[in-house]
């Protein structure tokens, strides 16, 4: 079962992320990639799509971990508390520094693997949930340290309260209409693309 965290439910931001995804891909053909790279960016942008909320130790990622809510609260007090360093832009440039560093680390277990498309496989996932938090009425602090949340709409009232029914019954069905949308328009490529591109 999904976790309702204080920005959107998780499997919003999952579903936001691989949309995000799908869309930048389908604007942007890429080129020959192997199946390894496929699958190993699809798994690093639902890791950026949930990588914002580490900053609090009820995120999912920590409860899958023996005592992670201890690493949790001790990883949010380093990112200043919920909806602070991680949900800003300096919060993107310093995720995407570690992860940059992590798949270098991480690229002589796994080659073939096309580690500039998996960071931004992980960017456009994090990237998303910062977007997709920017519609709650929380809003995000894209900013720091100018202590400022940005919310759409500019009115609080009108933005969307997690687990509700602006989320629920508006938010997750109309990405849901975007991807089956994304998919029946582009089918073609898509199979030409698995076809052709898709290198085993």
């Amino acid at each position: 079962m999904y976790a309702i965290l204080d920005g959107m439910t998780a499997r919003t931001h999952d579903l936001a992320a691989i949309t995000a995804l799908g869309i930048v891909v389908l604007a942007n053909p890429l080129p020959q990639v192997t199946l390894g790279t496929a699958l190993v960016a699809i798994l690093a942008n639902q890791i950026g799509g949930i990588a914002p909320d580490l900053d609090q130790p009820t995120a999912p990622f920590w409860r899958n971990l023996p005592s992670g809510h201890v690493f949790g609260r001790i990883f949010g007090k380093l990112l200043g508390g919920h909806r602070f360093i991680s949900h800003s832009i300096i919060g993107l440039a310093l995720f995407g520094f570690v992860v940059h560093w992590l798949l270098l680390f991480l690229h002589p277990i796994m080659p073939h693997v096309n580690i500039g498309l998996v960071w931004w496989a992980f960017f456009i996932g994090m990237a998303s949930h910062l977007v997709m938090d920017t519609l709650t009425k929380e809003g995000v602090p894209w900013l720091l340290p100018i202590p400022i949340k940005f919310g759409v709409p500019p009115i609080k009232r009108f933005r969307i309260t997690t687990g509700k029914s602006g989320e629920m019954f508006v938010v997750f069905p109309l990405l849901l209409l975007v991807d089956i949308w994304l998919c029946a328009h582009n089918y073609d490529t898509i199979v030409n693309y698995l076809h052709q591109h898709l290198a085993r």
